[in-house]
């Protein structure tokens, strides 16, 4: 057994016993551990260079892992050669220097106005449950509300054509109402709230659950899912991809990524303008479909 191959086993044994990594994350450090000790061969970890940890990354990409796979993997080399500086085992941790792959942004996933219109259809009915429904869907496409903001909407939080939405780390903003939204709240807020209301202990929340409470982010998260059921659509769908969706049409439609950045509430742009990759994606599509020297 050779050096390496012992400060692996250490490092495994201290990654289970003192951190308490569960048995299929160690499995996949001892993979990534033993890719690397075959790549380094015989030689002591005290040996290795950072140019060698640079070259078992290159060595990597070029076996046809991808940048999030050889991050994780470059993650438990790290994690081995810092806990051997740590312990001794070596005189200093030469991956510090070494910095792993950046994983490719992954772009929200949207759903088409067509999908979008068919989830928001799919409460059928004047049950009061169904305009809660309804009323919750219009408000989440509507305003590109987190789940968390909507679940915590007050009453007074409403305006005739606007919300308050209370976002991260404190911050308030006002965001626009549209007719669609107006209308399903509207409907929700007379004809249904008050009845459900009568069976709590009295709450500000705007969405109540069926005893009168305020509605938890786990029931939104059931209704959206029932929704996108009833409507057929077979793509994973999560509070998140209203908002998504809410964005991408925005930016699809000629909305400044500035002000999409403050109907969002996003603190930097930086977070907004990943959103404008997607309807880049969108008019490479157009452009390839449509434009006659395009193929």
């Amino acid at each position: 057994m050779t050096s390496s191959t012992r400060a692996v086993r250490t490092y495994l044994d201290h990654l289970g016993v003192e951190r308490g990594l569960s048995r299929n994350t160690l499995s996949s450090y001892q993979r990534d551990l033993d890719r690397y000790v075959a790549f380094i061969g015989d030689r002591d970890l005290a040996e290795v260079t950072a140019a060698d940890l640079t070259a078992h990354l290159s060595a990597l990409r070029a076996d046809g892992l991808s940048a999030a796979s050889a991050a994780r993997a470059m993650s438990a080399v790290r994690g081995l050669h810092r806990f051997a500086a740590r312990e001794g085992l070596v005189p200093d941790d030469v991956s510090r220097d070494v910095k792993p792959p950046s994983p490719p942004k992954r772009l929200p996933k949207a759903l088409d106005l067509d999908q979008v219109e068919r989830l928001l259809a799919a409460p059928a009915g004047d049950d009061l449950l169904v305009l809660r429904d309804r009323a919750l869907l219009e408000f989440l496409y509507g305003t590109g509300a987190r789940i968390s903001e909507a679940v915590g909407l007050d009453v007074d939080d409403l305006a005739e054509d606007a919300v308050v939405l209370h976002g991260k780390g404190g911050r308030t903003r006002f965001v626009p109402l549209g007719r669609f939204a107006r209308e399903a709240l509207d409907a929700y807020l007379v004809r249904a709230r008050p009845a459900l209301a009568a069976g709590g202990k009295g709450t500000p929340k705007v969405f109540l659950n069926a005893r009168g409470g305020p509605l938890s982010r786990q029931s939104a998260w059931t209704i959206l899912q029932r929704a996108a059921a009833t409507a057929g659509i077979t793509v994973d769908v999560s509070p998140h991809t209203l908002r998504h969706s809410y964005a991408t049409h925005l930016l699809d439609g000629g909305a400044d990524v500035r002000v999409v950045q403050e109907l969002l509430g996003h603190a930097s742009v930086t977070t907004t303008q990943v959103y404008t990759l997607v309807t880049v994606d969108r008019l490479r599509e157009v452009y390839a479909t449509s434009h006659p020297r395009a193929r």
